[in-house]
């Protein structure tokens, strides 16, 4: 039977070699990781100009993927997919159509992804090792907005001055980095290292606050700062950002949100693993820093066990069964929250009219009985569990007895920053 996958959904692989194909005026590449999430060296980064590595093959519009013969310690193979036509927006193109057959010919699964903006280039899908399980494909469909070269550069890939797309770093920001590793290391925290993309999204958001003379997480383009960072390629786990008029120096900025035990939080949280400073002057001085922990299939995993350890205690509380994850509930919560993200709004209605029973239906669960909850805004499995249990409405699908099952979604970006899904069933 074939899959037809939604973004977040995955799908056990059989052994022996795969075709992962692509139709249309796209270009196929491949990144072979291990489990830091980098390449080994260059010739792990598979495209047309270095059409193959070990277990990794571009034939045309489809790459040859045999898990078995990958180089030593690999267990991640993303697929990405650019316009044929360099720098051209994937939104002016029909949606990429991936299909991945066996050995045999036969269609393992299908994925078509949300249609793109003016990214230029997809995370498409990933091939990964589940210890214990074997491989799997997880669906992605997220935008990249700093172009090959750049995404080649964040997974570890040399890349030179000519193909790179991001800005060097600069003296304030090893003064920034070196002020806040220093209170991180005191407090116990690990260190944090400056990502490009997040210096991007930051100098944008910066920008748009002074031109509009005032602090906000929405500029006068009707862009959020979390929106900024989607757009510039960043998919995150955990956010934070810091919205600041005043200091004049990083010094000053970091004291500054030093002194207040709300920022503090933020700067010292252990989960964040990248961040950026950006400032933009108009009389006043506009800062925005930016705090994140990027999205992983191992992150994501973890977010939605956290969630479901949560609710099962409030049930075992009130004397209820445990729910049991679901994988056709999961992966309909998961691709609620991405499109309420992708196509800006928040409901349990999506714009199409599609409602949380057709949405279950649609990934195939045959469970009659469905409910949702949905949440925005909240920064982790614990905040929005407890916004759950302190709203009527949401406590009861909660502690209802006749759920049995449940799928949990989430997603980065958007106007509220997180977007959170419970998908119950009965």
């Amino acid at each position: 039977m074939t899959s037809e996958l939604v973004a977040g959904g995955n799908v056990p692989l059989p052994g022996g070699v795969l075709r992962l194909r692509v139709a249309g005026d796209f270009d196929v590449s491949a990144l072979v990781t291990g489990v830091d999430g980098k390449v080994g060296s260059d010739g792990d980064f598979v495209f047309y100009n270095q059409p193959q590595a070990p277990g990794v093959r571009l034939l045309g519009d489809a790459l040859a993927v045999e898990p078995g013969r990958l180089r030593a310690g690999a267990c991640r193979v993303t697929v990405v997919v650019s316009a044929a036509e360099p720098g051209t927006p994937l939104g002016r193109l029909p949606a990429p159509r991936l299909e991945i057959t066996d050995a045999s010919g036969r269609t393992v699964a299908r994925f078509v992804p949300p249609r793109p903006g003016s990214e230029t280039v997809l995370l498409l899908a990933e091939l990964y090792l589940r210890p214990g399980t074997g491989w799997k494909l997880r669906a992605i469909g997220q935008g990249y907005a700093d172009g090959l070269a750049g995404l080649a550069r964040d997974f570890g890939v040399e890349v030179g001055e000519d193909g790179s797309t991001t800005e060097d770093s600069s003296p304030a920001d090893a003064d920034f980095l070196r002020l806040v590793n220093s209170a991180r290391t005191q407090a116990g925290s690990v260190r944090i290292a400056l990502e490009p993309r997040l210096v991007s999204a930051a100098r944008s958001h910066a920008r748009a606050m002074a031109d509009a003379g005032r602090l906000g997480a929405e500029g006068r383009d009707g862009v959020s700062v979390h929106q900024r960072i989607t757009g510039a390629g960043y998919a995150y786990i955990r956010v934070g950002e810091h919205l600041v008029s005043g200091p004049r120096t990083p010094a000053e900025f970091v004291e500054y949100c030093l002194g207040s035990e709300r920022s503090r939080r933020i700067l010292l949280d252990p989960g964040f693993r990248h961040a950026a400073l950006a400032h933009a002057d108009a009389g006043d001085r506009y800062w925005t820093a930016l705090w994140a922990a990027p999205l992983t299939p191992e992150a994501l995993d973890r977010a939605a066990a956290e969630v479901l350890a949560l609710t099962n205690t409030e049930r075992r509380r009130a004397g209820l069964a445990p729910l049991a994850a679901d994988p056709q509930l999961t992966a309909a919560a998961q691709a609620h929250c991405a499109d309420m993200v992708a196509r800006d709004f928040y409901d349990h209605v999506s714009p199409g009219g599609a409602q949380p029973w057709d949405r279950a239906a649609a990934a195939g669960s045959r469970l009659r009985t469905i409910g949702e909850n949905i949440a925005c805004g909240q920064r982790s499995a614990a905040e929005v569990v407890a916004g759950w249990m302190n709203s009527p409405g949401h406590r009861a699908n909660i502690l209802k007895r006749e759920f049995g099952h449940i799928g949990v979604g989430f997603a980065g970006g958007g106007r509220a920053g997180t977007y959170w899904c419970q998908l119950f069933g009965g």
